[in-house]
């Protein structure tokens, strides 16, 4: 494999659209990766494609597909490196290898152990150029959950917050509907469809009783809705609970409030801490396991604050609304007082950006 490779002002563009064509699987591809590729032979685009779901053909076969004859001899640009395992369907480099492509240059190794270069070494050894790298970091960003389920054993998480101007995100009652407007509501939507599960506390749905189904976004599929509640208070009329499928997360075995929640089609797990709290780490490691790749956390300031004490916490979404609630409110997280401010976290903002009349800040953890 060349890593060391030159790419051309072609090659930038090529890789750039299998990229686009890889976003179209925001939605739907959980709990693979989002891939796309574009197959060219004497400059000319023969084919291209992009994983859909999980069990569909993957990018290159579909590409392949449509290229046809066209493909032999020609380069095929991979936003991610070609599996080389049987999985749902089968590896593609065998077929990248059968149909003939001279070239495959993938944005970004797989992060799957399963794979991890052996995908490159086997095209290598059959006798096609290789080469890796090119826009690697955008590869990353569209698959930032996959790639953290497979190196760090936990999905990503990104924590959704609705906010005044001064920080506050309910009132002193618990009361937070709406602080933000329509437009701001709708874009959290969007956060919502392209995460596997979306992420609540127990006072949350006591406060607000909220759904977190996404319902502004055409998606073909609902994600996970885990509630973090340690001593099993979430009611069994709780909205969060309608439809069935819904996974509580207790620190308690209390059969009978367990047997209410299951008798409205809820899993319930325990996970205690030392604390008689919920093991954030052990659901963070549960949640893996069942193949979830993004979190998208809507809840209270002690949830919040519990998330970026215990180091769970990689992104936030914020939305800041032109308006003052005051001292009395409710925080964005609740953590412990400094008295030296060498302890804040800091965070690198990574975009800001009008949305409706509100304001979106995106940031993660350094």
């Amino acid at each position: 494999m060349d890593s060391d490779f030159v790419f051309t002002a072609d090659d930038h563009r090529h890789m750039a659209r299998a990229l686009e064509l890889a976003e179209r699987g925001l939605y739907t591809t959980a709990p693979n990766p989002r891939v796309g590729c574009v197959i060219v032979r004497d400059g000319v685009v023969a084919g291209e494609g992009w994983h859909e779901r999980a069990g569909a053909p993957h990018a290159e076969i579909a590409a392949l597909a449509l290229a046809k004859e066209h493909a032999r001899g020609a380069t095929a640009y991979v936003s991610l490196e070609p599996c080389v395992h049987q999985g749902r369907t089968g590896p593609c480099t065998e077929a990248l290898i059968r149909a003939g492509v001279a070239r495959v240059v993938a944005a970004l190794q797989d992060p799957n152990p399963l794979v991890g270069g052996k995908g490159l070494d086997a095209l290598g050894r059959a006798g096609i150029a290789v080469s890796a790298g090119l826009m690697a970091d955008e590869a990353r960003e569209l698959n930032i959950g996959f790639v953290s389920r497979m190196t760090r054993g936990r999905p990503w998480v990104r924590m959704k917050v609705a906010a005044s101007l001064d920080g506050k995100t309910a009132l002193l009652n618990g009361r937070s509907q709406w602080i933000t407007g329509e437009a701001a509501r709708r874009d959290g939507h969007h956060w919502r469809a392209r995460a596997c599960a979306v992420l609540t506390g127990a006072g949350t749905v006591r406060d607000d009783d909220p759904r977190l189904t996404v319902r502004d976004v055409l998606t073909p599929r609902q994600p996970l809705r885990v509630v973090v509640d340690s001593r099993l208070e979430t009611p069994p009329g709780a909205k969060i609970l309608e439809g069935g499928g819904t996974l509580v997360a207790a620190a308690t075995g209390d059969r009978v409030k367990i047997a209410a929640l299951e008798a409205k089609g809820a899993e319930v797990i325990e996970l205690p801490n030392s604390a008689g709290k919920v093991e954030l780490g052990s659901l963070f490691r549960e949640l893996a396991r069942r193949e979830v790749n993004e979190v998208h956390v809507e809840a209270g300031f002690r949830l919040n604050g519990s998330l970026v004490r215990e180091g769970y916490a990689d992104e936030v979404l914020v939305y800041l609304a032109p308006a003052l609630i005051g001292d009395k409110g409710h925080g964005m997280f609740e953590l412990p007082e400094l008295t030296d401010l060498c302890g804040r976290r800091e965070l690198r903002i990574s975009d800001v950006r009008r949305v409706g009349p509100d304001v979106r800040i995106m940031a993660r953890f350094v």
